[in-house]
């Protein structure tokens, strides 16, 4: 059976309530689109009746250069003429024409030209490379309807509006799409988008129901349709349309918008009809033009140019001076200079020409105080270091193949001059790939492998024991009374527990997902254990509650799964290695193997899926519905623990004390958490829920959303909690190492991520950016509902005295070694960067060693680097491998654009 024939069966409609349930139309006008910002119209399927009704719009090719044929030498030559030497140098090739010049022409205008020539040939050939990389881009392929339900190639740089594109698995979408139809009878694909946010985890995209008919190439023959939709804008993750179709009106968001630069995932394919192209897509309104950067060393070269060019006047108005002076007095009497038939520039009746021409004479005479070799030598210089960059054997890619390259070598020099890094985290730092690592089941703790960050506490603190010894071996105590002696028995213990675990996992293979280490659990052990019914509702959670699909490789006779996010992937790959492998979904049940004995015998458990209540971050938590083969109705629930918590019954709480104790020592070893929960239902209880659960649904109207959430919070309580789960971002190999070594140089580095706040603490943990003991600092948004009056400016003024009473807070401490790092989130952070705030936050974020920047949005990535340019005027590298951080990347001094594994738009 192909692969693709398993999924195709699925209906995931059935799985999500708030984001999928498609209400009913009607054929009132919704939300009617008029005035600035929403007047673009496209006819689907009609390209070219655009151009006819004068709507003239773009076509799909791109270009990232900074110049073309006729844009070149204009604006090369600006380029090369910001530099004040340049501007001398010409200069002094005019003079040279003249006369009075001492020297030929050829000898002052051929440096110059030879200068501008390589420098303007080096901007050339590194914007060559540019232009080469988008005709690649512009000449890819895409299947486009040319009409009579026929599908035919086409290039990229062709496509039009309207067009309707047909997108194959594992290819790029060339343009914005209205997503049509797709393999999958109910409508959804999933979609990469590493390329534009770095995240490697799939999204799920539908489309209308009313498009769903349009599953062939012959669905097309006589397809029309037309979209009222906003202009081109650089939101992402918004999108404002109507649909009209078989004179109906359909509302648009952007659970149907495919974004340019997207990848088809495991969907065999999807048809789409084009929006914005080329230029007017998403990805490209965030990227604006190559902008020109100047390095620090260039521009004090500009200031050493004015200074030696003030000490050249001066030098020559002197010798002016004492010429005049020798013209006026002397010249007469040297009769062998023919005094009757002398030359302007000795003729001491015109002493005023005579003594401009002399200081032109001296201003090229002594030209060669400043030096055009040094232009020469600096130039040659580059372009050989850049050449080194790109051949440098440690920054090449083995898994993609892919080398460094230097975009520019204009900044090489500072590369040296950094002062701050600012870098996103997911990509990044990270490897966006979770570990199951750690569980709390019953109040007991398992899973014995350490973190990475408690590795480096580890490490730490046997150094700090190491430093200790050789300290007290200056001392002549005994070394029974030795009090070091305990402490260091005490570490070698405990790096002796890494080191054993290391080598148990060098002795068997590592499962992508999984790296637990603990015989009580594994090998169907967990029967052994005081509380194994608990143990195994654990497991039945972690099986059961989740969104994901199973792909099943029949040659290799192995699952892999589908999931929405990397932790619930973690999740299923941890349950299966317990024992219960999440085997089939159908469109209403879930099939689990539960193995029960170390033999392997397995029993097939079927779950029939009642609700599914999706996670959103506003809801923190999700939740299935299922009913088991005993006919019991189970609800299921996973989320964070502070929502959990709250929603416990009386005696669902045994556990509640040992698993918060676990659950403070996993955020501490930085890891990622969830609570894991359940409640049986009484049938009755559930048939009345579920009628206005599903009446709710159905509903058309601005109360549905509250309603379901109302409706979800009713069901979701009297909890039972049974455990925790702890996850681990794998981070990016050698990150901690180098954070610590970037910081011992006195480098301060923020990262800027869309992340939550307790997510971006944790990997600020793991890769060493925050340590134990340094002091937090978080700037929060108060209790809107507190604020009644000019609400804005009391949050601002909230935010400004947290601000200030931090920074009083760093000038007090009396600590040398005290370390404090700064956290913020998104919506705070519009407040921080208001002018009148913003340098109160710079002044803060510059007396901590860390900062933490969350839930904040590309715009703002770019505003903070900005700020923190412009602030402190020194220099600054910014780090990122998706669209969204292609603002801040421009914004930098020297921006750093990672390619490979995970983005790529910000390595063009």
């Amino acid at each position: 059976m192909p692969r693709g024939k398993i999924r195709a069966k699925l209906r995931r409609s059935h799985l999500y309530t708030f984001g999928c349930v498609r209400p009913t139309t009607t054929d009132e006008f919704p939300n009617p689109l008029h005035g600035p910002g929403f007047s673009r119209t496209v006819y689907c399927n009609q390209p070219l009746v655009h151009e006819k009704n004068s709507l003239f719009y773009c076509r799909n090719n791109v270009s990232t250069t900074k110049y073309n044929i006729i844009t070149f030498f204009p604006k090369a030559l600006f380029e090369q003429f910001r530099r004040v030497a340049n501007i001398y140098f010409l200069l002094a090739a005019c003079l040279s024409v003249s006369s009075i010049s001492p020297f030929s022409p050829m000898s002052m205008i051929a440096p110059l030209v030879f200068v501008v020539g390589l420098s303007m040939a080096k901007e050339g050939l590194e914007d060559f490379g540019r232009f080469l990389q988008d005709v690649k881009v512009n000449g890819r392929k895409a299947s486009i309807h040319k009409g009579d339900g026929i599908f035919g190639p086409r290039s990229w740089q062709n496509i039009m509006v309207g067009d309707i594109i047909k997108v194959e698995k594992d290819q790029f979408f060339p343009s914005d799409l209205l997503l049509l139809s797709s393999s999958y009878e109910d409508g959804i694909c999933y979609v990469e988008t590493m390329n534009l946010d770095g995240e490697t985890n799939l999204k799920v995209k539908r489309c209308l129901e009313a498009t769903l008919s349009l599953d062939n190439d012959k669905a097309f023959e006589g397809f029309s349709g037309t979209i009222h939709c906003e202009d081109p804008n650089p939101n992402l993750y918004t999108f404002v349309g109507n649909f009209e179709y078989e004179n109906q009106v359909y509302a648009l968001d952007p659970s149907q918008i495919l974004l340019r630069d997207s990848k088809l995932r495991n969907t065999d394919y999807i048809y789409g009809v084009v929006i914005f192209p080329g230029h007017d897509s998403k990805v490209m309104q965030n990227s604006t033009k190559s902008p020109s950067k100047r390095s620090t060393i260039e521009k004090k070269m500009d200031y050493i140019i004015y200074a030696l060019f003030t000490v050249l006047i001066l030098i020559s108005f002197i010798s002016s001076i004492g010429f005049v002076a020798k013209t006026k007095y002397q010249v007469t009497k040297w009769w062998y200079l023919r005094p009757d038939n002398i030359e302007d520039q000795y003729n001491p009746r015109k002493i005023l020409l005579a003594g401009m021409s002399h200081l032109i004479t001296a201003l090229i005479l002594y030209g060669y105080l400043i030096p055009i070799s040094l232009y020469v030598s600096i130039e040659i210089v580059k372009v050989l270091q850049a050449t080194f960059i790109n051949k440098d054997i440690h920054m090449y890619d083995e898994v993609t193949g892919t080398p460094a390259n230097a975009r520019t070598s204009n900044l090489n020099e500072e590369l040296g001059q950094v002062d701050t890094i600012l870098s996103d985290k997911t990509g990044t730092l990270t490897c966006n790939q979770m570990d199951f690592l750690k569980c709390s089941i019953a109040g007991t703790a398992y899973g014995v492998r350490a973190s990475e960050v408690e590795l480096a506490a580890a490490k730490q603190m046997a150094s700090d024991v190491e430093d200790q010894d050789s300290d007290l071996s200056n001392f002549p105590m005994s070394k029974s009374n030795t009090p070091s002696k305990k402490v260091t028995a005490g570490e070698e213990i405990e790096l002796e527990t890494i080191v054993t675990s290391k080598v148990d996992e060098d002795q068997k293979p590592p499962i992508k997902g999984f790296g637990f280490e603990d015989n009580r659990l594994i090998n169907c052990n967990w029967l052994n254990e005081p509380y194994a019914d608990v143990l195994l509702m654990y497991f039945r959670i972690l099986a059961v509650c989740h969104t994901a699909i199973p792909d099943l490789n029949e040659e290799i006779d192995s699952i892999t799964y589908e999931a929405e996010s990397p932790d619930e992937g973690a999740f299923l790959v941890a349950a299966r290695e317990f024992g219960f492998e999440f085997y089939k979904r159908t469109q209403s049940t879930v099939v689990v193997h539960e193995r029960f004995a170390a033999s392997g015998q397995v029993v097939e458990r079927e779950y029939k899926i009642l609700n599914l209540l999706d996670f959103t971050s506003k809801r923190k938590r999700m939740s299935v519905i299922v009913r088991d083969e005993e006919g019991s109705i189970i609800l299921f629930c996973k989320g964070a623990d502070s929502i959990i918590f709250d929603r416990l019954s009386k005696n669902g709480k045994q556990y509640l004390e040992a698993t918060t104790k676990h659950l403070n020592e996993y955020g501490e070893a930085g890891l990622r958490t969830l609570a894991l929960a359940y409640r049986k239902l009484d049938e009755q209880e559930f048939s009345d829920w579920n009628n206005e659960f599903q009446e709710a649904k159905t509903a058309v109207g601005p109360d549905r959303e509250a309603t379901l959430e109302r409706l979800s919070d009713i069901i979701e309580r009297e909890l039972i909690l049974v455990g925790a789960t702890a996850v681990e971002d794998k981070l990016q190999k050698g990150v901690p190492q180098c954070i610590d070594k970037l910081a011992q140089a006195g480098l301060k580095i923020w990262v800027l991520t869309g992340d939550k706040m307790e997510t971006a603490i944790n990997i600020g943990f793991a890769c060493s950016l925050l340590r134990q003991g340094m002091k937090q600092i978080c700037i929060t948004l108060p209790n809107s509902d507190s604020l009644t009056n000019d609400i804005k400016e009391v949050i601002k003024s909230n935010i400004l005295n947290q601000i200030t009473n931090a920074s009083q807070m760093i000038r007090l401490n009396k600590d040398p070694h005290a370390a404090f790092a700064l956290i913020i989130e998104g919506k705070t952070l519009t407040y921080a960067l208001e002018d009148d705030v913003k340098h109160h936050f710079l002044g803060l974020a510059v007396d901590c060693a860390s900062v933490i920047c969350c839930r904040v949005s590309p715009k703002q990535k770019a505003m903070v680097t900005r700020l923190v340019k412009q602030g402190t005027g020194k220099t600054t590298l910014a780090i990122g491998d998706g669209a969204n951080d292609v603002g801040m990347i421009q914004e930098a001094d020297i921006g750093v654009g990672i390619s490979g594994v995970e983005g790529m738009q910000v390595s063009g």
